[in-house]
């Protein structure tokens, strides 16, 4: 897989391509259109996907196409993509990319070379060399990408004060959640009217009866422009197993890592 850089929608977005040799057409997931503001524009006529068994694919039919601008290291172009219900990748670079650009890749050295005519005279404007990404963790990143920016946008949000700052900070609502290892998960709402968001322990921990225990999260966030966070517990580990939470305030410039204080009122050890 490749770093692509994405220009002409609400943002730039970097996330990473699949390179297959396989697809017959350059495609872009749906979700990613709607999500960066890219604009797509219908198809003519709309075109079925198949799959290497002559059966119509899920991912089908595709009604609609964009252009956006994208970068590969130093290389950029106008690229062409088809709009379709992508499965497991967000962008699939095939053969009409190939064919157009005709890069050298070396699969052992994981590296692509934009060598051609075309792209020394028009795509590139200094190297022409892109490292690939290895796929667990080009899908990894491209997860982060997917869910790093969860906007807060049921209800009134709790400030600090009056202030007199101004400008894209002040008016920047999104949460933005930076995952500190691997194994760690990204807050999720479990309903789209859900209060806040849950949050999930990276550790395991045994909060002994009467006391309480600090359980880290494995991510850090970045608030909106000052209102403050806040960790309160569900009402289910509130009834069924006694458990609260201590020192609940998170400010909006903390950037360390999000731990939380999870107190036992009960009579027996939860982990």
């Amino acid at each position: 897989m490749v770093k692509i850089q994405l220009h002409g929608g609400k943002e730039s977005v970097t996330i990473n391509a699949m390179i297959d040799l396989g697809a017959t057409e350059d495609f872009i997931d749906r979700e990613v259109c709607n999500k960066h503001g890219i604009k797509m524009i219908k198809a003519k006529n709309p075109m079925e996907i198949y799959l290497a068994d002559g059966k119509p694919s899920a991912m089908g039919p595709v009604t609609h196409m964009t252009k956006v601008s994208m970068d590969i290291s130093s290389h950029r172009e106008l690229a062409t993509f088809q709009v379709a219900n992508l499965q497991n990748h967000e962008f699939i670079l095939g053969m009409p990319w190939l064919r157009e650009h005709n890069p050298k890749i070396d699969w052992n050295d994981k590296r692509i070379t934009f060598n051609s005519e075309r792209c020394m005279t028009w795509c590139l404007e200094s190297s022409p060399v892109a490292c690939a990404v290895p796929e667990e963790k080009a899908l990894e990143e491209n997860l982060i990408t997917q869910f790093s920016k969860i906007q807060a946008r049921n209800g009134p949000t709790a400030k600090r004060g009056p202030t007199a700052n101004s400008g894209p900070m002040a008016n920047d609502q999104s949460l933005r959640v930076r995952k500190l290892s691997a194994e760690a998960r990204v807050p999720m709402k479990g309903t789209a009217r859900a209060a806040g968001h849950d949050l999930y322990a990276n550790e395991e921990t045994n909060v002994p009866a009467r006391g309480q225990a600090i359980v880290g999260m494995g991510i850090a966030i970045g608030l909106p422009h000052n209102p403050y966070g806040r960790i309160v517990p569900p009402s289910s580990l509130a009834v069924k197993h006694r458990l609260t939470t201590n020192a609940g305030l998170i400010d909006s410039d903390y950037r360390g890592e999000l731990k939380v204080v999870l107190a036992n009122l009960g009579e027996q050890p939860y982990r």
